[in-house]
């Protein structure tokens, strides 16, 4: 018997079919069907708001920032300073300096790894991540120990997909120079208790990286009350453009830290002989930054904010639970990933269907997933699959659109089992 839908309270209750109306990308059909959007977790959409302020920076306002003395490049920096300001407010950031724009949750980890780890790492020290991490943080940390000799160590997760509490009180240590964790699992939607986590490290005086690519877009963030020293993540998972994305830390560690990326902008004076670097946040944005990727990212938390952080968090649980109680009527389908508290993505194998074939059956009806490794393959590994398909839902998806994904994986059943 099938779930019934659940019936949305005023407090959580989202005008989701005003809201589809915002994305014009999910009113077209796919193979004769209507779009069902379930791979917010590689990128989600973005609504006319987005687009608009990107379109109409470059019809009018499009300028380079900083060094020209003319109006539209006096327009240009007030939109990009502008929506560093914007930025620091949405995760409470305490001060701009604090804000660096950068192409993405990638790029900033590998900023920190190189001019934050680097330096300061040498044989016999240590950074510590956990088994649950995407490869974005695990590679730069790896490149660093093989350029220091520091070593890389991991904490391990249990069957549900969560970070093993204990053995991390036994890894961390006066040896650990970092602790570098996702906030959400990109692969298996576990939320983090990064509290716990932060507070441990803070008794030993061990520096904390979130990387908050899958977090941001799911609810509020707010660094200050986290407590950690550095946060990253993407505008394209959170209704922004790709190619930008934000890395915040704590201003007394920027100060200390040295450029990573030479060239113009990031400098104050320059001679054959010497250099003399830019103050923060410049420091660290050599060259002409990604200007419109900043006015969309802008745009696109003005965005979330019209609606509300929190009731996109309240709205988005009540779309996992149903789409968990009914992903679980499936026959043969297991889902990959069972932690206490999640944000909403699922990932599910389906019994004799390899992961890519599901989703080119769920593509000709309409339903686009990811499927693969989630550049998580350590955790694959771990519960022994080559891949998984996931689902991963936003407050623009209906349960209706959950329901098209169940009527998708029982036709791929009756067409591959």
């Amino acid at each position: 018997m099938s779930a019934a839908q659940p019936t949305m309270t005023s407090t959580t209750a989202l005008d989701v079919a005003s809201i589809r109306r915002d994305f014009p990308i999910l009113e077209q059909r796919i193979n004769g069907k209507p779009l069902v959007y379930l791979d917010n977790a590689a990128s989600s959409q973005r609504p006319r708001a987005v687009i608009d302020a990107i379109r109409s920076y470059y019809e009018t306002d499009h300028a380079n920032v900083h060094r020209g003395v003319h109006t539209l490049s006096q327009r240009a920096t007030d939109a990009y300073e502008g929506a560093r300001d914007i930025v620091r407010n949405f995760i409470n950031a305490g001060d701009t300096r604090e804000i660096i724009f950068v192409r993405g949750t990638t790029e900033a980890i590998n900023l920190v790894a190189q001019s934050y780890a680097r330096p300061r790492l040498g044989p016999g020290d240590e950074i510590l991540i956990s088994a649950l991490e995407h490869h974005a943080n695990i590679v730069p940390w790896q490149l660093v120990c093989e350029h220091t000799g520091a070593a890389l160590k991991v904490i391990p997760i249990d069957r549900h997909g969560e970070i093993q509490y204990e053995a991390f009180e036994r890894l961390i240590g006066p040896r650990t120079k970092l602790l570098a964790l996702a906030h959400v699992s990109n692969a298996l939607g576990t939320i983090v208790p990064v509290d716990k986590f932060i507070a441990r490290a803070r008794e030993l005086g061990v520096p904390v990286l979130l990387d908050g690519a899958q977090a941001v877009p799911h609810g509020p963030v707010d660094v200050r009350a986290l407590d950690c020293d550095f946060y990253c993540f993407s505008a394209h998972k959170m209704c922004g453009p790709t190619g930008i994305g934000v890395l915040y830390g704590r201003r007394e560690l920027l100060e200390e830290m040295p450029p990573w990326q030479g060239g113009g902008d990031m400098i104050l004076t320059v001679s054959f002989e010497k250099t003399t670097y830019n103050q923060l946040p410049w420091k660290f944005e050599a060259g002409t930054p990604h200007i419109s990727g900043a006015v969309g990212l802008a745009a696109a938390i003005r965005y979330l904010q019209s609606i509300g952080m929190e009731r996109i968090a309240r709205y988005e649980r009540e779309l996992l639970a149903y789409a968990t109680e009914r992903l679980q009527e499936v026959p043969g389908l297991k889902i990959i990933g069972t932690a206490a508290q999640k944000a909403a993505v699922i990932s599910f194998t389906l019994e004799g269907i390899h992961p890519h074939d599901i989703g080119t059956i769920l593509d000709t009806e309409g339903v686009a997933i990811r499927t693969g490794h989630h550049c998580a393959m350590p955790v694959m590994d771990f519960f022994q699959v080559p891949a998984t398909a996931r689902a991963s839902l936003a407050f623009y998806n209906t349960f209706e659109e959950i329901d098209r994904l169940i009527a998708a994986l029982e036709r791929a059943r009756s067409l591959l089992s």
